[in-house]
C-alpha cells in the first residue's frame, strides 16, 4: 500500500501542493483527474524523486521511503523508446539494466499484439504499437506499483480503447497497483476502482468516487453516466473547460 502524507511543494512562491494526502490500497486502480495545471505532473515528479518535496512523507508498505524511483514503474504520455533499438530490445531494457532474465518477454509480446514486430525500430510502427512496447517495458520492471501519466492521450479513439483493455490486464492478470493521471473522464470510469477529482493549485482531493462495479464496463451504464455528469460539474466549477 502507498501512503502519502502532508506532501508540500512550492516553486518561486507558487504553492503547488500543501499537505497533500493519498492512500492507495494494494491491487487497486486509482485514477486522478483535475483541471489542467493543477499540479498532477508535479505530484508524480515528487513521487519519483525528480524534484524533492518541501515537506511530507511517502510510505510504501508501511516503510518510509524518500521517493518511489526503486519502487514504482513509470509510464508516461510519450513512449520514450530509444530510436536506435528495435522494439524487443527497448522492452528488454529493464531486465538488461537489472541483469535479470527476460525469458517471458516473447510471450508478453504475443499477449500485447507485438509478435512479429520484435525487430522493427520504433519509427517503423504506429503510435499505438510504440505504446504497447512501452507497456511491455513497464511490465518488465516487475514492480508492484505502476504510475501512469496520461499514457493514452496521444492515441486515436480505436487504439486508445484497445490499450485501455491492456491496462486492465496490467491490473488483473499481473496484480499491479496502479495510479493513473488522465483528462478523460470516461477512461477513468471504465478502468478505475477509485476516481479522485482534484482541485486547482494548491492541489487537493475535492471528491472521491468508489467505483465498485465489475469490469469490463460499458460507457452507457446509467451509473457511470451519472458519475460522469457530476465529475464534469466539479471540473466546470473549478474552471476546467
Amino acid at each position: 500500500m502507498l501512503h502519502v502524507q502532508g506532501l508540500t511543494k512550492q516553486f518561486n512562491g507558487q504553492t503547488v501542493l500543501t499537505g497533500f494526502d493519498l492512500v492507495l490500497p494494494a491491487n487497486r486502480f486509482t485514477a486522478l483527474i483535475g483541471p489542467s495545471g493543477c499540479g498532477k505532473s508535479t505530484f508524480f515528479d515528487l513521487l519519483m524523486g525528480v524534484v524533492p518535496p518541501d515537506a511530507g512523507r511517502i510510505e510504501w508498505r508501511g516503510v518510509q521511503v524518500p521517493h518511489l524511483e526503486r519502487v514504482a514503474a513509470y509510464m508516461q504520455q510519450r513512449d520514450l523508446l530509444l530510436p536506435w533499438l528495435n522494439l524487443y530490445a527497448n522492452a528488454r531494457l529493464p531486465a538488461d539494466i537489472a541483469g535479470a532474465a527476460s525469458t517471458h518477454l516473447t510471450a508478453l509480446f504475443s499477449r500485447l499484439g507485438l509478435a512479429g514486430f520484435e525487430d522493427h525500430l520504433p519509427a517503423m510502427v504506429s503510435g499505438g504499437m510504440r505504446q504497447r512496447c512501452a507497456l511491455a517495458r513497464t511490465l518488465m520492471f516487475e514492480r508492484d506499483l505502476v504510475l501512469l501519466d496520461e499514457p493514452l492521450s496521444a492515441l486515436d479513439a480505436i487504439t486508445r480503447r484497445q490499450l485501455q483493455h491492456l491496462l486492465l490486464m496490467l491490473q488483473e492478470e499481473f496484480g499491479r497497483t496502479i495510479l493513473m493521471v488522465t483528462h478523460d473522464i470516461e477512461e477513468a470510469l471504465l478502468l478505475a476502482d477509485e476516481l479522485l477529482v482534484l482541485t486547482p493549485m494548491p492541489m487537493t482531493v475535492k471528491e472521491g468516487f468508489d467505483l465498485a462495479m465489475p469490469k469490463p464496463r460499458q460507457v452507457d451504464d446509467a451509473r457511470l453516466i451519472a458519475i460522469k455528469s457530476h465529475v464534469l460539474h466539479l471540473l466546470e466549477a473549478s474552471g476546467e473547460s
